[in-house]
């Protein structure tokens, strides 16, 4: 694939906001235009551009009246909503940032007044989870009569609004309804409750079908939960224990988080770890986030868990991941599950296969390769591709039910 920036980072996140332009939440020119200015391995200048980008995009927003022309401010709210998360993406490795909540108080109040001019407006709910809330937005079709229900989640850094650009537009274009939510860890729940992520996803996903089967749009019988990165984590652990579903769908799917990710460290440094000395642990992994020759994903993949899971050391950050893994769960889920893998995926290589070997009979098991231009991860930049393969099984799934 063309290569967006020198940075592989910086390319696959440029990407991943192109990627949102076929639904409703990117221009592809304006982004190209703000990429002209990141320098490499700059995340201060990723920042700069991008929120100047959005600050730009949302003034425009008070050019249109949104009575006359409703499409207009919808297309203007979303794509300023876009950039504001980007602008906040590489912010993460400094809690202290006032940046961190201001760029979040701007999306979210973009993406509810583009949600609000939808022709079916989207409806933002709260829900009781174990000691934490559930925020969640309900997406109806304005069709009559049940109809099937996606519940979706984002992963390790997205938000339940970059899911509706990414793949959840494609739900309700095909009739359905949709549900997006965010669990503890996740970017509303991480600022808003202080609550890092959670082994227990069934947790989280348990209320949010309670919450699906009380409206009567919903088809309680053709209700589909979807995660999305490492959600194709979370996902998967909530269909071990929540069987009202009638389907599963893991994009890229994802068996082991916590050790897959020990096992990216050279064996000196896992072998420190795994020895209990937290004190050297944290210094050399200190060590390796002060370096300037750092790569960018390997800096961002540790700010961005400690952020995450709410963790204060590094140390504490891979002890708390650990648990973060499918063994022994798989034999416990009963329902269907599409299991996509991106060819050129560069954060879990290899644990699609490996979560469908588990699976066996139930998985169904997708290649997204490179000649499709589906190959990075998640099949980022080939969004209407994937959508097309991933809700065609889902349809072939309650046809047959």
């Amino acid at each position: 694939m063309y290569q967006l920036s020198k940075d592989p980072d910086f390319h696959y996140e440029i990407l991943r906001l192109l990627g949102f332009a076929p639904y409703e939440g990117s221009d592809i020119g304006e982004v190209l235009v703000a990429t002209n200015q990141i320098k490499y391995a700059d995340m201060e200048s990723f920042h700069d551009a991008f929120n100047s980008l959005a600050t730009r995009v949302l003034n425009t927003s008070t050019t249109i009246d949104a009575t006359k022309n409703p499409i207009s401010a919808r297309n203007t709210f979303f794509r300023a909503s876009s950039y504001f998360r980007s602008a906040d993406f590489y912010l993460h490795g400094n809690w202290s940032d006032p940046r961190i909540y201001s760029l979040w108080d701007k999306q979210l109040a973009a993406f509810n007044s583009a949600i609000a001019l939808l022709p079916v407006p989207g409806q933002r709910v709260v829900l009781n989870g174990s000691g934490f809330d559930i925020p969640a937005i309900f997406y109806g079709t304005g069709l009559p009569g049940p109809r099937p229900t996606i519940i979706m989640c984002n992963g390790y850094d997205g938000s339940q609004e970059e899911m509706y650009h990414f793949i959840g537009k494609a739900v309700v274009e095909r009739g359905w309804n949709l549900i997006t939510y965010e669990g503890p860890g996740q970017p509303t729940v991480r600022r808003d409750q202080n609550l890092g992520f959670i082994p227990q996803w069934e947790q989280v996903l348990t209320p949010v079908v309670d919450y699906a089967l009380t409206r009567p749009e919903v088809n309680p019988s053709a209700i589909g939960s979807l995660g999305l990165s490492f959600g194709g984590w979370l996902a998967p652990r909530a269909a071990a224990f929540e069987h009202r579903i009638a389907a599963t769908m893991a994009l890229d799917g994802l068996y082991n988080f916590g050790p897959f990710i020990l096992n990216q460290f050279d064996p000196e440094l896992k072998a420190l770890f795994e020895s209990g000395n937290a004190t050297a642990f944290n210094s050399i992994i200190d060590g390796i986030l002060q370096d300037p020759s750092t790569k960018t994903s390997i800096r961002w993949d540790i700010q961005q868990g400690l952020w995450a899971f709410n963790c204060k050391t590094p140390f504490e950050w891979m002890t708390n991941i650990q648990p973060y893994t499918l063994e022994g769960l798989t034999k416990n889920i009963t329902a269907p599950v599409f299991i996509g893998n991106s060819q050129n995926d560069i954060f879990f290589p290899g644990q699609a296969k490996l979560l469908a070997d588990h699976l066996g009979d139930l998985a169904t098991y997708h290649p997204f390769t490179n000649a499709e231009g589906a190959g990075e991860h998640c099949s980022t930049g080939a969004l209407v591709l994937q959508s097309q393969v991933v809700f065609d099984w889902f349809q072939s799934i309650i046809d047959n039910a």
